[in-house]
């Protein structure tokens, strides 16, 4: 029997835990009987109810070992990123970025954080360096058996962030002997060379099982340089003179103005080489610039190394009962460069140089005319600290994960029950930072001169640098049990139910250095936040088998939560099967996700917020309509509460024969009390009426306490004479909606190609219909939007050889200048399609040899020249890799 006809006879089974497919499930294994009892009950994604295997098939995308290893990718994270279901791509490890090793999963282009990563079926830590969404780069590629993705609302399973769907990476744990397996892949272009290699063990007995391993995978940096794209960046943190604007009230009572237009060396600082180091001039006369390269140093992505070592055992202790474990420990290691500190963010705006500096041009060059005018008032610098070296991040990442449980059978009750154990905890040090309150004194008093930065000593250099620190660390703790059980006999068969209940502990802290957190470090800012939560749940899950072709499934779950209140999410399911051939589904839930610890954790920390506002500017002595900075406090909004979700779905499976198999199904999610960001302007346009964009909560603050109060929310604080704002406490609030809808088509088929071999191919396209924030108009097609993605799977298999084609496909989007007047660039930028192959031997030795090319047309990715990242494209939606050979052997003992 074929494994496509095996797929056919699970499908026409499948509807359970609210679950409505977006996909078509790859071939899974079931084993016909005509007993149905006498099989072995699992547990499926989506789902607490165990069914038999020929039950048991979700519909839910189940991308299987033998399509890991064929991709060719490295990591889990590598191979999700390039899925349909990530629609408009998804966070990826970037230098330059505070959460440079991770790795997240945009389901439904919804967001990371509205993705729910599970391992064998238990939620994975959110990543200590975000707080805010799940690192999938912490999951070792060898111990993964299948991964299976549940393109729907989850909640009613599996509580808090399943908006978006749910991704259960499912891990190894049947295997005998021994497999080692070592790979490497080789770009075309400089950088992003891949390692792979790791060890498994495995052994059984009619009693117990216990498979043990050991995994390394590593992809080299990408430096911009490298790439015609991004190389050759412009900015104006160079070396270059501004004039000073009077701004009383401010720090120095002066801000930047304009820059200074010399007559031949406009902005330049007279003296200065402008040459080399990645410094360049431009312009003549008036219009002459020293501008600075900042591509000539920094990295596009960062390194990243996942070293794993994992264990997981299980032992049948007597007929009924038996015991489990896993353990896991994972070290994640990066490295990214970025460019030499520029002067921002730096206090009062700009480096301030007196009238009586060394540094001042009236003073460097006293006989020059247009400098000797500017004796007796203070110029502002723009500068870049290229003699104090590149930014350079190292993280280290540790996970260690533990669970341990047991299940058995109390009378006719099934249990399972056990507690798991996980922390994540990263350590970022930051070299090369510049400490702004150490260097601005050295800079007026002309000890770092601007004239030859480079010739400054040691010692001075050194002692306007610092290596900044953060420690983020993520523990999680859990016990949990589930009963299952049968209710009593109906005309489809027999009703079951499982029931549940969780407890859950999650602490999570993010600690700057104090210098950092001060705002004293230019180039890198943070400000710590730590929190501590308890989470009960209950839940239940029931199936009805109303007739022999109609069933019935009805969840729901609360969750209770020590910081913010409850939450509960039902969900309603419904299987049809009018004909053996065609399976009809819908269903229908409500879905929450939880305000993240670094929301309700954030503790307040100081910050000069920007903004336009006339009382306050008239205050400083400055024209109304001026722009300046205003003490604002970043809080923790006492009054913040959890996103809700609305989901229902429709769809059908179809056997059109048995080579032949074809699902549709339609999906509508609307997300209600988004978390937005409210900053001093947002504030202030709420209080005076006008902006109708207001949250709840937002309030005038005292003028006579002293800030920061919490406990008082959102809101501006005034002087009761000037009406000057005198301090404003910002943060998130629940404000706005997101509303998407869309279809998914897959088609896949399998042919008997007798002496030939069999050939399997399989198709899958997602359709964004309609993607909306806050009713703001469809988004779909626009910048980093595409409306389709498309999969197409091709694998002929011959003997011991098979041959492997896959094409990727990202349809068109607008570029980034499309609403913009036209500068010569294309509005509309085009689709993005790669191929991919690979030739497999089985050797008689027990070995196999894989051998393949990614990006066979060592395709560009897909750039727009306005692209505000300065990578030059899209970097979550592409990669920049270009064609890459990659040769891996496994060889099994």
């Amino acid at each position: 029997m074929s494994n496509f006809n095996q797929l056919s006879g699970a499908i026409r089974f499948a509807l359970l835990a609210g679950a409505a497919s977006t996909f078509a499930a790859v071939p899974v294994v079931a084993q016909e009987s005509e007993d149905a009892a006498t099989l072995e009950t699992i547990e499926v994604t989506g789902s607490r109810i165990k069914r038999a295997d020929i039950e048991g098939a979700l519909p839910v995308t189940v991308i299987d070992r033998a399509q890991l290893d064929a991709s060719g990718e490295v990591s889990v994270a590598d191979y999700l990123r390039n899925t349909t279901f990530n629609s408009f791509g998804s966070f990826r490890p970037q230098s330059g970025s505070s959460a440079q090793a991770n790795a997240g999963i945009s389901l439904r282009g919804l967001g990371s954080g509205r993705t729910l990563l599970l391992i064998d079926g238990r939620r994975a830590p959110v990543a200590a360096a975000t707080g805010n969404f799940q690192d999938i780069n912490t999951i070792p590629l060898a111990a993964v058996e299948r991964i299976e993705v549940l393109s729907d609302g989850a909640s009613a399973i599996y509580g808090s962030d399943a908006i978006g769907g749910v991704i259960n990476i499912i891990t190894r744990k049947d295997f005998n002997g021994a497999e080692f397996s070592y790979g490497r892949g080789m770009p075309t272009r400089e950088g992003g060379d891949t390692e792979n290699a790791s060890m498994i063990f495995g052994a059984s007995s009619d009693r117990g099982r216990v498979l043990a391993g050991v995994s390394m995978n590593e992809r080299e940096i990408v430096f911009q340089r490298d790439r015609e794209w991004s190389a050759g960046g412009i900015s104006s943190f160079s070396n270059e003179y501004y004039f000073s604007v009077a701004a009383p009230g401010s720090l120095y009572g002066f801000r930047p103005g304009s820059r200074l237009l010399h007559p031949t060396l406009g902005s330049k600082v007279p003296g200065f080489d402008c040459t080399t180091n990645g410094f360049f001039e431009i312009g003549t006369g008036t219009g002459s610039r020293c501008l600075y390269d900042f591509t000539f140093v920094a990295a596009d992505e960062a390194q990243v190394k996942n070293l794993s070592t994992f264990i997981r055992a299980d032992y049948q202790i007597n007929d009924d009962w038996s015991t489990y474990m896993n353990a896991t420990v994972t070290r994640i290691t990066s490295f990214g460069r970025y460019a030499p500190v520029p002067s921002s963010p730096w206090p009062g705006g700009g480096i301030f140089i007196p009238a009586d500096s060394p540094n001042h041009p009236a003073n460097i060059n006293p006989a020059d005319p247009y400098y000797a005018a500017l004796a007796g008032q203070p110029v502002f610098l723009r500068h870049r600290f290229g003699a104090l070296g590149n930014r350079d991040t190292s993280i280290n990442a540790n996970t260690y994960d533990f669970m341990a449980g047991f299940q058995g059978r109390i009378g006719k009750v099934d249990v399972d029950f056990g507690a798991r154990y996980t922390e994540n905890k990263a350590i970022d040090l930051g070299r090369g930072y510049v400490v702004a309150t150490l260097a601005a004194p050295l800079i007026a008093d002309g000890t770092y001169d601007i004239t030859n930065p480079f010739g400054v000593s040691t010692d001075v250099a050194n002692s306007m640098i610092t290596t900044t620190a953060r420690e983020s660390t993520t523990i999680q703790t859990e016990v949990y049990g589930i009963a299952s059980f049968d209710l009593f006999e109906m005309t489809g068969g027999t009703a079951s139910m499982a029931v549940g209940a969780e407890y859950r502990q999650e602490d999570w802290s993010d600690v700057y250095d104090s210098l950092s957190a001060s705002g004293s470090v230019s180039g890198s800012a943070g400000n710590s936040a730590f929190g501590i939560r308890d989470v009960k749940a209950v839940y239940f899950e029931a199936l009805f088998p109303l007739l022999d072709n109609l069933e019935l499934n009805v969840a729901g779950r609360f969750d209770d939560y020590s910081d913010y209140g409850n939450d509960f999410a039902p969900k309603v399911a419904l299987r049809w099967q009018p004909l053996d051939s065609l399976t009809l589904r819908a269903s229908y839930g409500q879905g929450f996700r939880a305000p993240t610890l670094d929301i309700v954790g954030q503790q307040p920390a100081f910050g000069a917020d920007g903004i336009a506002d006339p009382a306050t500017c008239i205050a400083f002595g400055a024209p109304a309509g001026c722009s300046t900075q205003v003490t604002s406090y970043t809080i923790a909004n006492p009054n913040v509460t959890s996103e809700q979700s609305t989901q229902f779905s429709v769809g059908a499976a179809w056997d059109a024969t048995d080579w032949l198999n074809i699902t549709l199904d339609y999906y509508n999610i609307e997300i209600e009390d988004q978390l937005s960001f409210f900053d001093t302007a947002d504030l202030v346009a709420c209080l005076n009426g006008s902006s109708t964009v207001c949250p709840s909560g937002v309030s005038v603050l005292p003028a006579n306490q002293v800030p920061p109060q919490p406990a008082l929310g959102l809101g501006v604080a005034r002087d009761p004479v000037t009406q000057a704002i005198l301090y404003s406490q910002i943060g998130y609030a629940n404000l706005g909606t997101i509303e998407t809808d869309g279809i998914d088509f897959n088609a896949r088929t399998q042919f008997d190609l007798g002496a030939w071999g069999s050939l399997r191919n399989g198709l899958q396209i997602a359709y964004v219909r309609n993607y909306e924030v806050n009713g703001a108009g469809d988004v779909t097609g626009t910048v980093g939007a595409p409306e389709f993605r498309a999969n197409m799977t091709n694998q002929w298999t011959f003997g011991d050889f098979a041959v492997t084609w896959n094409i990727n496909h990202i349809d068109g989007t607008e570029s980034s200048q499309a609403s913009l007047p036209d500068y010569g660039y294309a509005l509309t930028l085009p689709s993005w399609t790669t191929h991919d192959v690979q030739f497999t031997w089985n050797a008689p030795w027990n070995g196999r040899l894989s051998v393949g090319v990614n990006n066979v047309a060592d395709k560009d990715p897909v750039l727009d020249p306005l692209d505000g990242s300065g990578r030059g494209y899209n970097f979550n939606l592409y990669d920049g890799y270009g064609r890459v050979t990659y040769i891996n052997y496994t060889h099994t003992f």
